[in-house]
This record gives C-alpha cells, structure tokens and sequence, in this order.
C-alpha cells in the first residue's frame, strides 16, 4: 500500500485514514511543515505519502519537480493519536520558524 512502510506498526487502514484527513484538510499545514522544516521556502504544493513509527514522508512540489521529504517525529509514535501530536507539534514548530502567529 503506498504510504504504508515496511516494518510499519500501523495498519492499513490507519495509514490511510491519517493521509486522507492530512491531503483533504490539512495540505496548507503540510505546506507550511515542508517549507520550514524542509528548508524550502520555495515550495508550492505538498502532499503527505505515508509515516511509521519514526518519520513523515511528503512529496513537495518545487520548482524543479517533486521531491520527496522525511521529518522524524520528535517523540515515539505508537497509535493514531501520537501520530496526531505530534505533527501538531511539527507544524507548530514550522510556524515558529516562519514566524507566522498561531491561529
């Protein structure tokens, strides 16, 4: 299944509940994620692929195509709900960086 990794604690059925609400209600946020902590102001789209227990995979459009980016999580991520937090707490470290004021 695509954006289930190997070796991923998560079923399938996980992976792609998290994906669909991160593509379908959150892409500004996975935007703001990748151009921050990606290091890519330049970037203008992007889309999260797939997690496990140690990182976040996002394919980032930028004006030389697409290209893939992972972020390890800064905590151990075992259930739906971790992995919640903490790209909560990934995006409101992008926002710091950026030095956008949190809604």
């Amino acid at each position: 299944m695509p954006g289930h990794e190997p070796n991923s604690p998560f079923a399938d059925e996980v992976v792609a509940g998290v994906l669909a609400h991160m593509n379908g209600d959150h892409a500004d946020d996975s935007l703001v994620i990748c151009k921050a902590l990606g290091d890519r102001p330049d970037a203008t789209a992007a889309v999260m692929t797939g997690f496990d227990d140690r990182v976040a995979i996002f394919d980032v459009t930028v004006p030389e195509g697409v290209v893939e980016m992972r972020f390890d999580w800064d905590r151990p991520i075992k259930d739906r709900t971790d992995v919640r937090m903490a790209v909560v707490a990934m995006f409101r470290d992008a926002q710091a960086r950026l030095g956008i004021t949190p809604a």
